[in-house]
C-alpha cells in the first residue's frame, strides 16, 4: 500500500520521542510535525535527518483506513492507547 496523497495523518497523530529538524524534543500527539508541508508530504522524506521511526512506518489498510479521517481517528486511539502513564 502506498501512502494517501494529501493525508499526513501519520505526521501529526503519533508523538515522536525521537529528535526531529526544528523539534529536538520530538513531538507530542496530536501536533503537526514541523517538517509536515502544506500538501501533508514530509519535508524530510528520503533525507538523512529523517527519524528512522518514521522511516519504518509503512502504511497498511487497518492504520490508513478509507479516508485521511479515518487514519487520523485509528492513529490518535493508538497514541492514546499506548501513552505512557
Amino acid at each position: 500500500m502506498d501512502c494517501r496523497p494529501g493525508c499526513g495523518a501519520c505526521c501529526i497523530a503519533p508523538s515522536l520521542s525521537s529528535p526531529i529538524p526544528g523539534m529536538p524534543s520530538g513531538k507530542p500527539g496530536g501536533i503537526p510535525c514541523v517538517q509536515l508541508l502544506p500538501d501533508y508530504r514530509c519535508a524530510l522524506f528520503g533525507r538523512p535527518g529523517r527519524p528512522a521511526v518514521c522511516g519504518n512506518l509503512r502504511p497498511a489498510e487497518e492504520m490508513c483506513g478509507a479516508t485521511r479521517a479515518e487514519a487520523l481517528a485509528f492513529l490518535t486511539r493508538l497514541e492514546r492507547a499506548t501513552r505512557p502513564q
